[in-house]
């Protein structure tokens, strides 16, 4: 049997697509070691590092670039259509040049999450093209109106063309799509154990008081720390290095520790609506605090599952940003649907993709 080749492209759009999709690269990796995986991604590769022990080939590459932000919830529209209109202008020379390095490296299959012009790369190249998202980027603009429909069609017709979609949790409907398989949920599991992190960070607080603040890759200018002074006892943790420095605010600078390792020995995880969180938290069983976001479709959707899978708080974005913070001594709702959610997304889709390549 020749060894797997599995081109995997990812968003380029903060670290929750790059940390969802290389969980499953890394089951890949465990399930069949000879596989040579190629990351296509412009995420750091310590961040790739962190979840893949193996090899794998890093080529920074970006084919969409889902929302301009200058942090994590400020979006600027405009400077995204700029540069959507500049990607439709130019999607046949990316398709091109890809194709030569994708024939080059004889790969097998690609996977993706969820750029939309990687269907292009497939089909002329003559592979299949397999997507995993539980929402896709035509949603999200086209909730914006204006000049942003035609950019929508324009990226439907691309998901049209994807050969199947493994369709994540906490999902919108993906009507784009034709051939649609639901799985569990994916992400990264902890990697330490409570006593290795309780002793090398010195975290003695109990678990319900101790809080994980976590806002993406590109964080969060205005988190309100101040009302953390009101927490004396309890301890936070947050990988934010601009975070003030506070008696009780740990910040985690060594690049191999993950949110998803702090999370066994925390109460709770406070956060923005994020896909890779969310998953991560309820296959834990860690109970979830966030903020309603507007301006972002896919939020809804990740509200109402996590309202039904896991226990949690949904807060106004007023009385997290401008209240006192005194959620923290309330207990969280319970889950609203009493069967748990299926966790075994990671596996399901990485079983699949081997399967394929070794029946190729």
């Amino acid at each position: 049997m020749e060894r797997p080749i599995i081109y995997i492209a990812i968003t380029n759009h903060g670290f929750g697509h790059a940390t969802r999709m290389v969980s499953v690269a890394a089951t890949i990796q465990k399930l069949c070691p000879e596989a040579l995986l190629i990351l296509v991604t412009t995420a750091p590769r310590w961040l790739l590092e962190c979840y893949i022990e193996g090899d794998f080939i890093h080529r920074q590459r970006a084919f969409d670039l889902g929302v301009v932000q200058t942090d994590s919830i400020t979006m600027d529209q405009e400077a995204t259509l700029e540069k959507l209109l500049e990607i439709k202008k130019n999607q046949n020379s990316l398709i091109a040049s890809e194709v030569n390095f994708i024939r080059q490296n004889r790969v097998n299959l690609i996977l993706a999450d969820i750029p939309f012009l990687v269907s292009g790369f497939a089909q002329a190249a003559n592979i299949p093209c397999w997507m995993s998202s539980n929402f896709g980027w035509d949603l999200i603009y086209r909730n914006w109106g204006g000049e942003f429909i035609a950019v929508a069609d324009w990226i439907c017709e691309w998901y049209a063309k994807c050969d199947r979609l493994f369709r994540l949790p906490f999902h919108e409907p993906m009507q784009a799509f034709n051939n649609i398989t639901d799985v569990g949920l994916t992400g990264g599991y902890p990697r330490y154990l409570a006593d290795d992190l309780h002793s090398r960070w010195g975290i003695t607080t109990p678990p319900d008081k101790t809080i994980l603040l976590t806002f993406g890759g590109l964080g969060l200018q205005q988190i309100p720390y101040d009302n953390l002074k009101q927490f004396p006892d309890w301890q936070f943790i947050v990988f934010d290095q601009s975070a003030p420095d506070l008696p009780n605010l740990l910040k985690i600078s060594d690049r191999k520790y993950r949110p998803v390792d702090f999370m066994p020995i925390c109460g709770r995880v406070v956060s923005k609506p994020g896909y890779g969180t969310f998953a991560e938290a309820t296959k834990l069983g860690l109970p979830i605090v966030t903020i309603t976001r507007d301006d972002f479709a896919e939020a809804a959707f990740l509200l109402e599952g996590i309202a039904n899978y896991n226990q949690h708080q949904i807060l106004t974005p007023a009385k997290f940003f401008q209240g006192t913070w005194d959620f923290l001594h309330e207990l969280p709702q319970l889950p609203k649907q009493s069967q748990p959610i299926a966790k075994d997304g990671n596996e399901v889709i990485a079983s699949a993709v081997i399967k394929y390549c070794q029946t190729k």
